[in-house]
């Protein structure tokens, strides 16, 4: 761990130097001479005096550097069989003519822009073009329900929205322009314009006076430049995931991020100005934001934007084929999308079918990675499985096994060790940091580095109370975890997971790790369910793996037993059931805060991005078994 280590505790023993040499690597109008201002701590801005433009970093650059004819973005959509390509010169006329729209309809820099679209290139297109004229874009991911974009739309107050007329799931097209008009009529405040991206699965109507065909005024629109900005100017709005009730607008800044981001491509992911790089997210998601459009692109990648799922689209082996077609070397997915190709490939039979000879490293994260998977996954292709951990507000990973730097040894369960800039500590409820391998609430030490949120939209008094109040100085992420002696971090689950079983405090996570080792066990959720005597008691929920016809109860007693055996009676493990699904929102989130108060009666709401609303309906019936709810 030699060179990590001198990387890490150089990072926070001279921060500004450190940045300040990272910020190098990013082409400014007006080069910063001041790296970070903490005058007004804990609300801090880096590189205050430094102006610059993203999408010029993004796009143009590359083509001023003479590599505008690298293919910049692949678009493979397994839902319509279309495959298109755009070079850095191509994506940059594209950008700019769109930009030059938005221009038309009147969008100013600091504008809002909310972009309600799904997995088309268009998307991208509308991101970095908002980012070229200096206008705030917030995007909301496709298909969100009615009432919840509405809520985004008040709460951002957006001149323009782009939109679709469509989005594709297997087996049905979901009409966006439907949503998006129920979401305006309900909103307070009313957008002046709507862009309508046409799709040919299905027309939307428009509505005169207010929307606009999108290839029309495209068509008809003058090249926009690059307007220069201060490095502190929001570049997007965010709204987190599962919010009810008023929104949280995460907000992204140009001048870190920018900084931030590059530094992670090579740092982080050991990738190369030129390589392909393939993150298998959403643009609604931060990973969209982060590492399908603005990470690759700023460090001269090839970037994969892809319209399907791990399944379905039409077989298990949908990953290895993008992999194999486009020369993928790096790809970033859920443990979900992996535990979904183990279900219904648990051989790797649809591996054998493809060449990954380029493929050197896959990033799992989003949810926590159980070692069953990791292994599984190792095994199969042979290279690095790193899981890494980040969230929303961070904007790029807080821990990871840094292969750009060292590759360190994995250690399954842990995302490895914290993140350059990163000052990461385990406290408990009292604030004294924790003894290695003792669980406690992970944060960060402030102030953040670059590229995390400077605050919340129009919130500063709520983000104060939301992450900086519970520990003063430290940023809370809201998980729980420990270090282990070698400086390993394990995040085990949400701080509200942590369940206290007769006045022993057990993690939720530790259990779920246990249960996905059992091999008819393809994934798994466990809660902590109200008990008058123990306070809480813990309750697994198993979906198993493709194939598997043994007797139920059997295998629930063997799991039973696996955890009493791993963990020990203190864990008061003695329930668990089969069920055909898990509630999850469209990111691969387990819904465990929504089944834990299914089981304790509490009054719930639906979670905004669930992914399917009736599996709901088989957890409540499996809760009523065990009885509870």
């Amino acid at each position: 761990m030699r060179r990590y280590l001198e990387v890490y505790e150089r990072s926070l023993r001279d921060p500004t130097g450190f940045w300040a040499e990272a910020a190098e690597a990013i082409t400014w109008d007006r080069t910063p001479t001041v790296v970070l201002d903490d005058a007004e701590a804990p609300f801090v801005r880096w590189f205050p005096d430094g102006r610059l433009n993203t999408c010029f970093n993004a796009v143009d650059r590359h083509v001023e550097a003479g590599r505008g004819d690298q293919v910049a973005l692949v678009y493979d959509s397994a839902m319509t069989g279309t495959v298109a390509t755009w070079t850095y010169r191509e994506l940059r006329d594209e950008v700019a003519r769109l930009a030059g729209a938005l221009r038309d309809l009147g969008v100013e820099t600091g504008d809002r822009v909310v972009i309600y679209m799904p997995m088309v290139p268009e998307a991208v297109f509308a991101m970095l073009a908002c980012a070229r004229i200096g206008a705030i874009h917030s995007v909301v991911f496709g298909g969100f329900a009615a009432n919840e974009l509405a809520t985004r739309i008040d709460d951002a107050t957006p001149k323009v929205v782009l939109s679709a007329s469509c989005g594709l799931e297997p087996g049905r097209v979901v009409e966006y322009k439907p949503l998006l008009d129920e979401a305006i009529e309900r909103s307070r405040h009313r957008p002046e314009r709507c862009l309508v991206l046409q799709r040919p699965q299905t027309t939307a109507t428009l509505v005169p006076g207010r929307d606009l065909d999108w290839a029309e005024a495209v068509a008809g629109a003058s090249p926009a430049g690059c307007v220069t900005v201060d490095a502190g100017h929001p570049l997007y709005v965010l709204y987190t995931s599962g919010t009810t009730g008023r929104p949280k607008g995460v907000v992204r800044d140009n001048g870190g991020h920018a900084v931030a981001l590059a530094w992670s491509m090579r740092h982080v992911y050991g990738v190369e100005p030129g390589e392909v790089y393939w993150a298998a997210s959403d643009v609604g998601w931060v990973v969209g934001h982060s590492y399908i459009v603005y990470g690759p692109l700023i460090h001269g990648c090839t970037t994969v934007l892809y319209e399907g799922k791990p399944v379905g689209t039409p077989d298990p082996g949908a990953f290895w084929r993008v992999i194999a077609d486009h020369g993928v070397s790096t790809l970033f997915t859920a443990p979900t999308a992996f535990r979904a190709i183990k279900r219904e490939d648990p051989d790797g039979r649809h591996l054998l079918r493809y060449e990954l000879d380029r493929f050197r490293a896959l990033f799992l994260a989003g949810e926590r990675c159980d070692p069953d998977t990791l292994h599984w996954a190792e095994d199969k292709l042979g290279v690095p499985v790193i899981d890494h951990w980040w969230q929303t507000e961070t904007g790029w990973p807080i821990a990871a096994n840094p292969l750009g730097i060292e590759r360190l040894p994995i250690k399954p369960g842990s995302p490895t060790v914290p993140v350059p800039g990163w000052d990461v500590r385990i406290l408990d409820p009292e604030g004294r940091e924790c003894a290695p391998e003792e669980i406690g609430a992970i944060v960060c030490r402030l102030p953040l580095p670059p590229g995390a949120l400077p605050t919340l939209w129009n919130a500063d008094d709520r983000f104060v109370e939301a992450y900086l109040s519970r520990y003063p100085g430290y940023y809370l992420t809201a998980d729980a975890g420990y270090k282990d002696e070698d400086g390993y971090l394990f995040v085990m689950s949400r701080i509200d997971d942590i369940i206290n079983v007769a006045g022993h405090r057990l993690s939720t996570g530790a259990m779920e790790e246990v249960l996905a080792a059992h091999p008819d066990v393809a994934e798994c959720a466990v809660i902590g369910v109200a008990d008058e005597l123990k306070g809480q008691v813990p309750v697994g929920f198993v979906v198993l793996q493709a194939g598997v016809d043994r007797d139920h109860d059997e295998i629930v007693a063997e799991l039973v037993e696996m955890v009493r055996r791993e963990i020990g009676p203190v864990a008061s493990f003695k329930q668990a059931t089969v069920v055909t699904r898990l509630p999850k929102t469209r990111s691969g989130k387990v819904l465990r805060s929504t089944m834990r108060a299914m089981a304790d009666g509490e009054a719930w709401k639906l979670p905004a991005t669930i992914e399917d609303p009736a599996v709901l309906d088989e957890i409540g019936e499996a809760l009523e078994r065990l009885g509870y709810g």
